[in-house]
C-alpha cells in the first residue's frame, strides 16, 4: 500500500535504451516487408536504425534495402508507419520522425 500514497513524481522514472528502441525499429520494418520480399523470392540485408529521443521524442533514422520494381513510395510509407506505431504501442513513446535511407534496390531471384 505504501507504493499507492507515494506521489507518481517521486515513485522513480523508466529509461529505455537507444538500443532497445533500434531493435523495435528493425523488428517493425522487417515485420513490414516480410511479406513482399518472399513473394518476389528476394533476400534483402538485414534493416539498420539509428535512435535519438530528445524531450520524449523518438527520431528514428532507418537504413534500408527495398526490393525493385516496386512503388518505393508505397514502402516508404509502409516503413514509417509500421515503425512509429510499433515504436508508440510498444513503449509509450511518440515518433516525430522517421527518416529513410535505402541503401540498395535489390533485382533479380533468390540471393
Amino acid at each position: 500500500m505504501a507504493a499507492a500514497a507515494t506521489v507518481p513524481a517521486r515513485r522513480g522514472r523508466l529509461r529505455i535504451a537507444d538500443r532497445v528502441y533500434a531493435g523495435l525499429a528493425r523488428q517493425a520494418v522487417r515485420e513490414a516487408l516480410a511479406e513482399i520480399w518472399a513473394e518476389r523470392g528476394l533476400r534483402g540485408a538485414a534493416p539498420k536504425a539509428r535512435v535519438l529521443v530528445v524531450g520524449g521524442k523518438a527520431r528514428i533514422t532507418l537504413h534500408l534495402e527495398f526490393p525493385y520494381p516496386a512503388d518505393l513510395a508505397a514502402l516508404s510509407h509502409t516503413c514509417r508507419d509500421a515503425v512509429a506505431v510499433q515504436i508508440a504501442r510498444l513503449t509509450g513513446t511518440p515518433v516525430s520522425e522517421v527518416a529513410l535511407q535505402v541503401e540498395k534496390l535489390v533485382t533479380g531471384g533468390a540471393q
